[in-house]
């Protein structure tokens, strides 16, 4: 059973029941208890005192409040009333769990049960009592067991009410169990009970957190059809509810209409609009929303506050959170822990270690202890920055305090230990975390560790982790042993790659499509074209299902090893087994024939692109340029570049580079300039590569003074000329070279190599 752990004032505990009936109708469902004592009390006896004191200080345990209980039911002047009764009911069902009472709600059923079986009608049982406890079990989250309570109502004949139903509706909708709510919807409008506004907002909002949004926008529509108003709870479940749906726009919708509605948003309205505009980036209207509540209501309270610095720290505005924290400051809000956890975390994210532990010591200073979130928060800092022994410090502390471990705190550690190469003390962490009986990470947790150390080409110290997915208990998977053939091929070790066939099916793994895959691209990759080929054949024979991708790779690598017969027969091959040629099959065909200067067929192969009127995406538009460039096609390629944007595609820094350097070599300067400017005023920005290639082509033209220009912008980037470039007007302006005479056309950062060939002349 969930507990209630936040603790309850003594001000709430000290004003039990004192609303009236009508006062519980506009409020939450939480509320129906209060009927029960809408009249004035008589002066209260001893034991009734007595109880509401020992329940205040948290000191009621089972034995003394059955024995106060009982001393107000047995009494033998006269029985205490059901009314105070009630009272005394609903202050023990709303207390949170003590160390002397941990289970309220049995104690209550129990309290309950004695009133039933007392033989004074006055005592007996009311429809406030059944609903007190159907209340108890919504706010311990267990509707499901207040039904056999209201099903006991119904038999009664006192009820039930629609207070009974509203506790009922809102737990279920609470717990996700909409169905169910629903149901008791209907049944409430077959009795002839009346929703009310706490009835509907109960039922939104749990469509809202199933994210059925058309349905919360139907009952809303149902509720207006009744006469009834949406109050501020309505509104502010579905602005919640659009906003964890990912539809802030909505969420916007809804405020404006609320707005509109006559309807003032309260604090609450305006936090879940903020945190739902921050979600999605939109910070400044978020910020717009709180100077607002600034400025004419209501007060931003510690949640608003909360809700816009994440939004901040989420967008990595450090200026704008600590502006926002030292206005909080200065307004006497005092920070919660949410937000300590949310500064610590947005100084953690960036490395600013000290910031976040000074953080941290505030936090404990105020009075605020920290909790799992914020110490999982600095250990995985310190992990990320290897400063391990800083996050074992921090891991001792926590433990120290009490606070309690979980998978995640010791996942933080063991991916620091084992991206350091530890394996022993991870296996160390591993077996603490067994011993305490917390969970080990899951099989992924271990995979990405792997993935991630293979790409950096550790290949060796990512097979040793597969040990500790042993160790946890575990098997490693198909994807775990994908990321270590995919970084066996990385690192050209295809010995180790194809090994790993034999181990997988030792431990039942079926190899996929993927693995294969990977082991001919990593043949083709390091120049073992025939054992590429070996391997593709022996897919066919093992009747693995080839896709189009095996045929790229393979094609790819063909053509790379200017193995053009096989790569044609292989290409055939493929179109006569059925398969749907994919455009980026035919980018592959064509781009591997223009490299082994098969024209002719590249021409084909362009018509028959054109004539299928296939869509080409960037990569394959790139390709097909080249061919175009390649078969002498200059005319049609410029065309398709032009019609790019009609494709509703982006030029990329390839397509301008191809584009570029073909016409340099046909001698369209002033077109390549253009081109060129283009491409910066689109917001392409030209790299080394582009650069340094447009350089060396018009230095090999003899355009001394277009080198010239295009060298004065790498020096304003800060770029270095790459060495081939270097070496290229070293040897165009020495003493000796072509252009010598020419040098005073280069830009003055490069007229030294004047001088500086002199002075080799001398030596």
């Amino acid at each position: 059973m969930s507990q209630t752990t936040a603790p309850m004032s003594l001000l709430r505990l000290s004003s039990i029941l004192a609303s009236t009936a009508t006062a519980a109708a506009s409020s939450t469902a939480a509320s129906t208890t209060t009927a029960a004592t809408a009249s004035p009390a008589r002066p209260s006896p001893p034991a009734h005192a007595a109880f509401r004191e020992r329940l205040r200080s948290g000191t009621l345990g089972p034995y003394d409040a059955r024995h106060l209980f009982d001393e107000l039911l047995l009494r033998r002047d006269a029985p205490a009333p059901a009314r105070g009764l009630n009272e005394l009911l609903s202050a023990l069902a709303r207390a949170p769990p003590s160390a002397a009472c941990r289970d309220v709600p049995a104690l209550a059923v129990e309290l309950f049960k004695r009133m039933d079986r007392c033989a004074c009608p006055e005592a007996a049982p009311t429809i406030y009592t059944y609903n007190i406890l159907i209340n108890c079990y919504r706010r311990a989250r267990r509707p499901d067991l207040g039904l056999p309570v209201f099903g006991r109502l119904l038999r009664t004949g006192l009820g039930p009410d629609v207070f009974s139903y509203n506790a009922l509706i809102d737990g279920f909708s609470k717990e996700g169990e909409v169905d169910k709510a629903h149901d008791l919807f209907y049944k409430m409008e077959e009795q002839g009970i009346m929703p009310n506004v706490v009835t509907y907002s109960s039922l939104i909002n749990g469509l809202c957190k199933t994210k059925e949004m058309d349905k919360a926008e139907r009952v809303l529509r149902q509720m207006v059809g009744a006469g009834i108003r949406p109050n501020n709870m309505t509104y502010n479940c579905l602005i919640h509810g659009y906003s964890t749906s990912g539809m802030w726009k909505e969420s916007v919708r809804v405020f404006k209409e609320m707005s509109s509605s006559r309807l003032v948003p309260d604090v609450s309205n305006c936090n879940s609009f903020m945190t739902a505009l921050c979600k999605h980036g939109r910070i400044k209207e978020a910020r717009d929303i709180f100077d607002s509540m600034v400025l004419k209501g209501p007060k931003p309270d510690v949640i608003s506050y909360g809700a816009l610095l994440h939004g901040y720290a989420t967008a990595g505005c450090i200026a704008g959170m600590d502006n926002l924290f030292n206005v909080m400051v200065c307004e006497g809000v005092v920070p919660d822990r949410h937000v300590f956890n949310t500064l610590i975390n947005a100084y953690a994210r960036l490395g600013m270690m000290d910031k976040s532990l000074l953080i941290f010591e505030d936090m404990k200073k105020q009075g605020v202890n920290p909790d799992i979130i914020t110490f999982s928060t600095v250990i995985s800092a310190f992990c990320r920055l290897d400063r391990l022994d800083d996050a074992m410090e921090k891991f001792k502390h926590m433990i120290d305090i009490g606070v309690p471990l979980d998978t995640a705190v010791y996942g933080c550690l063991i991916q620091g230990q084992c991206n350091r190469g530890d394996l022993v003390k991870a296996k160390e962490l591993i077996s603490d975390m067994l011993s305490k009986g917390i969970p080990p990470p899951c099989i992924k947790f271990f995979t990405s560790i792997i993935n991630n150390l293979c790409k950096e080409g550790r290949v060796a110290e990512g097979k040793d982790i597969v040990d500790l997915i042993i160790h946890t208990g575990q098997r490693p998977n198909l994807i775990t042993f994908n990321s270590l053939v995919d970084g066996y091929c990385l690192v050209g070790n295809m010995k180790e790659a194809v090994g790993l066939l034999d181990s997988m099916e030792s431990v039942g793994v079926e190899p996929d499509i993927y693995t294969y895959n990977t082991l001919v691209d990593g043949y083709c990759k390091h120049g073992r074209i025939d054992d590429a080929l070996t391997l593709f054949r022996d897919m066919l024979h093992k009747r693995v299902t080839l896709t189009s991708v095996s045929y790229n790779i393979i094609l790819h690598g063909l053509f790379q090893a200017r193995r053009t017969v096989v790569a044609k027969e292989m290409f055939h091959e493929m179109i006569e087994s059925g398969m749907a040629v994919s455009i980026h099959t035919y980018a592959t065909v064509l781009g591997g024939l223009c490299r082994n200067n098969c024209t002719d067929e590249a021409n084909m192969l362009l018509e028959k692109l054109f004539s299928m009127n296939v869509k080409f995406d960037i990569l394959t538009s790139n390709i097909v340029i080249r061919a175009m460039f390649k078969v002498g096609r200059m005319q049609e390629a410029k065309e398709l570049f032009a019609a790019i944007s009609t494709y509703g595609l982006v030029p990329t820094i390839l397509t301008y580079r191809v584009m570029i350097t073909n016409l340099i070599k046909e001698e369209s300067f002033e077109d390549a300039d253009n081109l060129f400017s283009s491409m910066e005023k689109s917001g392409c920005t030209p790299d080394s590569r582009i650069l340094n290639e447009i350089i060396r082509m018009l230095l090999n033209k003899g355009e001394i003074a277009k080198a010239g220009h295009y060298l004065s912008k790498i020096d304003k980037k800060g770029i270095l000329p790459e060495a081939t470039t270097t070496s290229l007007l070293i040897y165009l302006f020495s003493v000796n070279g072509k252009y010598r005479e020419y040098i005073k056309l280069l830009p003055e950062k490069y007229r030294f190599l004047r001088e500086q060939t002199a002075v080799d002349n001398c030596i």
